[in-house]
């Protein structure tokens, strides 16, 4: 694991001792991406500096921070190739030779080789930037998940980049994206490519960027993610999925490091663990939950561990635990997402460092295997289908007239618009009528569909079920899933690697037909079916919890006067109408009018606000939960 950052300067520039002073800056700021080592390298247009974290591996293997070709190239690198060696073996035999084979050498002679030409051929998880020296060009590329990030900032002096935002933060005045904010409180985290940041940007998943000192940086797409689904039969598709899998996890377990895996009470972790089992029966699990009735996975997870004959460590969180550690994940964060899921995965990486140091995680089987329980709506919404247009639209505004609560409301009000309207991913918050009164500069230009709209574009011709998973798999995963699994587990310099979401396992998941997914009353079926006799039969149709946290409980009793003063005493009100918040505030009742995760996504700004903006101290809250 690592992290690096740096800049290129539009005009050449000695390196003095003020720009090592902020390069050294932008480097503290990742340190805990690599708390090992550290290196620098300079010259008239480029600054790189890079943090690394030691294992054996990276000492046979590499400095992550390489040149090549007599110093014509230079390189940092964050991310693992699971190919190396075929690669390697491919370059070999064009008469290429090497020092180190080690993942730096080997991409840079490709690159050197080839160019842009084989980065689709990449089999992993990675971010990295390139410098040629020779013909000075920058070159920035990031995996065509997004599962490592990658950022980037352009002012007039150049183009900065790094691994995480916070290493931009010291180059130019803050100033908050106001199209972010209003994306944000809609979709629970900044939708890529913004941030909350005006200047800074996102590479996007499956990009490259160019920058030639003195030009505009150019961005270019070389991989893309589509859903090609074909007409294999199941019991085909079922094998292809148990095949492709176990290859899979096999790869993301070939290393020297200790690997422990991550254990719910679902499928998809379940899957990781029973294969991961195959390689090294005495693979330790890790799992995390809720003192709460009903918000904790344990004792499901230490249930299929024994029959799984696996190691189960489990951790209990208590409320002041969570609260006490929510700053911290904020400001790991780098933007704010209002995930309350990314509390417990933060202790859950914490937890498993203490033992391994790379954990196999379930991340991207709903997304690629279709299953989140919405994928099923367009089916129990078949019945809408019939009705007349000038029918539905009566009904839509009959049904927007129905207080909250009402039986009913929301069914008629989802059957009645067009999914290209209603479906923007996972999570829905604040909806535009409600964002009008919250904030306090709304401007209707920024609608959410604004995000959603071009991807719908692109697919009119797929299923209902295949636009559901290709708008989660551009907005959900790379926006909300992959920021907590990637800052969660680099803020313990645990390596996290998550076999679901490989190049294989996605050229046979792009083929699966809807009705192959979404089948039988259940969601994932071919995964399911390819499960059998692998799994234990107690999981295989088991409903995972995924992290639930009882913010809802702890908002309307504990939490609730800690929420109150922390948003009345923030200093936001260019930005937000506070009475509106606090209004949901009192009217939040856990079972009968629920605004938890709205009154949370403000909460979870207004200390982002406090950590990156205002530059204050977080104080520290002490409760007394009943």
């Amino acid at each position: 694991m690592s992290g690096f950052t740096g800049w290129v300067r539009n005009d050449p520039q000695k390196f003095t001792g003020e720009e090592e002073h902020v390069l050294n800056r932008m480097m503290e700021s990742i340190a805990h991406r690599g708390t090992d080592s550290k290196d620098v390298y300079a010259d008239d247009y480029i600054r790189f500096g890079f943090r690394n974290h030691h294992t054996e591996e990276s000492i046979q293997n590499e400095r992550r921070f390489l040149s090549y070709e007599d110093n014509r190239y230079w390189m940092v690198f964050d991310g693992v190739i699971y190919n190396q060696s075929e690669l390697c073996s491919e370059l070999k035999e064009l008469g290429c030779v090497f020092q180190t084979e080690s993942v730096i050498e080997i991409l840079l002679t490709l690159y050197a080789q080839t160019g842009k030409q084989r980065f689709h051929d990449l089999r992993g998880a990675f971010s990295f930037v390139i410098w040629d020296q020779q013909e000075k060009t920058l070159c920035g590329v990031r995996d065509s998940f997004g599962i490592k990030p990658l950022y980037v900032l352009e002012n007039d002096c150049g183009l900065y980049f790094a691994s995480e935002m916070k290493s931009l933060y010291t180059t130019h005045a803050k100033e908050i994206n106001s199209k972010a904010l209003h994306h944000y409180l809609t979709y629970q985290y900044v939708p890529e490519p913004y941030t909350m940041q005006e200047k800074i940007r996102k590479i996007p998943p499956g990009h490259i960027f160019y920058k030639y000192p003195g030009e505009e940086m150019q961005l270019e797409t070389y991989e893309t993610i589509q859903l090609k689904p074909e007409s294999f039969p199941v019991h085909h598709q079922t094998k292809k999925v148990k095949d492709v899998l176990r290859e899979s996890v096999k790869r993301h377990m070939d290393t020297e490091m200790s690997v422990g895996a991550f254990l719910s009470g679902g499928i998809d972790s379940s899957t990781v663990v029973a294969l991961a089992k195959e390689i090294d029966p005495h693979i330790p699990t890790f799992t995390v939950g809720f003192e709460r009735e009903g918000f904790s996975e344990i004792s499901i997870a230490k249930e299929t561990a024994e029959q799984l004959e696996v190691e189960n460590i489990h951790y209990t969180i208590s409320p002041e635990e969570y609260v006490e550690v929510l700053p911290q994940v904020i400001r790991y964060m780098d933007d704010p997402v209002a995930d309350p899921a990314a509390v417990p995965l933060y202790v859950a990486n914490r937890e498993a460092k203490k033992k391994v140091d790379v954990a196999l995680s379930g991340e991207g089987a709903d997304e690629l295997f279709g299953g989140y329980t919405i994928y099923r709506e367009p089916g129990d919404l078949r019945a809408f289908n019939v009705v007349p247009g000038p029918l539905k639209k009566m009904l839509y505004r009959l049904a927007r007239q129905l207080p909250e609560g009402i039986r009913g409301k929301s069914l008629i009000e989802r059957g009645t618009t067009n999914l290209e309207d209603r479906y923007i991913g996972n999570a829905k918050l604040f909806d535009e009528e409600e964002k009008s009164a919250l904030l306090q500069a709304y401007n209707p230009d920024f609608h959410y569909t604004t995000i959603t709209r071009p991807l719908f574009k692109q697919i009119h011709h797929y299923p209902a079920v295949h636009k559901m998973q290709y708008i989660d798999l551009h907005t959900w995963a790379r926006g909300d899933i992959l920021v907590k699994a990637d800052r969660m587990s680099m803020a313990h310099e645990l390596e996290l690697r998550v076999p679901f979401l490989d190049k294989e396992v996605y050229q046979v998941a792009m083929k699966l037909l809807p009705e192959q997914k979404i089948a039988k009353g259940t969601t994932k079926y071919v995964l399911r079916e390819a499960m059998r006799e692998i799994v234990p039969d107690s999981v295989l149709y088991n409903r995972k919890l995924g992290f639930p946290v009882p913010i809802r409980h702890w908002l309307y009793n504990d939490l609730h006067d800690w929420a109150k003063h922390l948003i009345q005493n923030s200093p936001i009100d260019h930005l937000v109408y506070k009475p509106y918040v606090l209004e949901l505030l009192e009217k939040h009742h856990p079972t009968k009018m629920d605004y938890s995760r709205k009154i949370w996504a403000v909460i979870v700004f207004v200390i982002w606000h406090q950590m990156y903006i205002e530059e204050v101290d977080i104080e520290p809250a002490v409760f007394s939960f009943s």
